[in-house]
């Protein structure tokens, strides 16, 4: 059948051809045989009610010189597309917020977006994962210095990170009778106002930052773990560290298994877990990415998967 699909994403001629993960996704997407509609957050719109884009057909290829050709623009009602993909990056900020606003209008109408507004509100990427304490390292989330501190004297060796930081920005490791931890902790909470995660720090981040991607709630079995820069604590590619596939453990299979119902029940259709060792530290829900990398290892075609779960939900939402 004939689909017509949306993508909400940053300006597609300044992604990474190499690496971006919204293009591998529009490819299997245009391989199902569906019309692609581009469309940033400034051509998104509400008039009378109606959640309206000024949206343009897409088309895609996997030729670094040419891999994206727009055509003419259109104003469209966003509940005539089938689907939308809902891959602006972060910051999470107010305007990402009134995106999944406008998107909702259509989303009543039946039109499947992914991932699901309500759920893309809700999930705080660090905060999410707590729902799951068993999969968890000690950890405490506060803005009271004070407690925060006593947290650090308990654990002896800590990671501070802010509650909406990307890519490991602002994040902070204190070892045990650091003189700093005053001043981190003023630094990232502002003197108290603004709440952030304390961690206990986990020496296995030296094997990788493993990001497990979950397609409809489940795992696909390799994941990229990414591996810190020599004297460097943060795994992010963004920070530097560089990617290995490998095959997902038994912990990490229990770890998706735990999450995995979950994302399902909240329409979280793709979705990255961060785990470091044994322990889930991060479920991002925004814009997870990571899906090349382990696709040109493994061979495995996982936008083809996430593509064939939303059409199965697209055939359900239709009767």
């Amino acid at each position: 059948m004939s689909r017509h699909v949306g993508v909400v994403m940053d300006p597609i001629d300044t992604i990474n051809f190499k690496k971006d993960t919204t293009l591998g996704l529009l490819w299997s997407a245009q391989a199902m045989g569906w019309q692609l509609w581009y469309m940033e957050q400034a051509d998104l719109f509400l008039r009378g009610g109606d959640g309206r884009a000024i949206m343009r057909p897409l088309q895609v290829a996997k030729d670094p010189s040419a891999y994206y050709t727009l055509g003419d623009a259109e104003d469209r009602s966003l509940a005539e597309l089938d689907a939308i993909l809902m891959r602006k990056d972060p910051p999470f900020d107010m305007e990402f917020v009134y995106t999944t606003h406008l998107l909702e209008t259509a989303e009543r109408q039946g039109t499947l977006i992914v991932n699901r507004c309500a759920s893309l509100r809700d999930c705080n990427e660090k905060l999410f994962a707590t729902q799951f304490p068993s999969c968890c390292p000690p950890l405490l989330v506060s803005r009271d210095m004070e407690q925060l501190k006593k947290f650090h004297a308990e654990e002896k060796d800590v990671i501070f990170k802010p509650l909406d930081g990307m890519g490991g920005s602002s994040i902070f490791r204190a070892k045990e009778k650091d003189p700093n931890v005053s001043v981190i902790l003023e630094t990232l909470t502002h003197f108290g106002q603004q709440t952030i995660m304390a961690q206990r720090f986990l020496p296995e981040i030296k094997q990788g930052d493993k990001r497990i991607l979950m397609v409809n709630g489940e795992a696909i079995p390799y994941c990229l773990a990414r591996v810190p820069l020599a004297g460097e604590t943060r795994g992010n590619l963004a920070a530097g560290g560089s990617g290995v596939v490998q095959p997902l453990t038994e912990r990490d299979q229990w770890i998706a298994a735990q999450v995995g119902p979950e994302l399902r029940r909240r329409g979280l259709w793709f979705v990255g877990l961060d785990v470091i060792g044994d322990f889930l530290t991060e479920i991002n829900v925004t814009s997870p990415t990571c899906l090349r990398e382990i696709e040109r290892e493994q061979s495995i075609d996982i936008g083809g998967m996430l593509m064939s779960s939303l059409d199965e939900e697209m055939d359900r939402l239709a009767t």
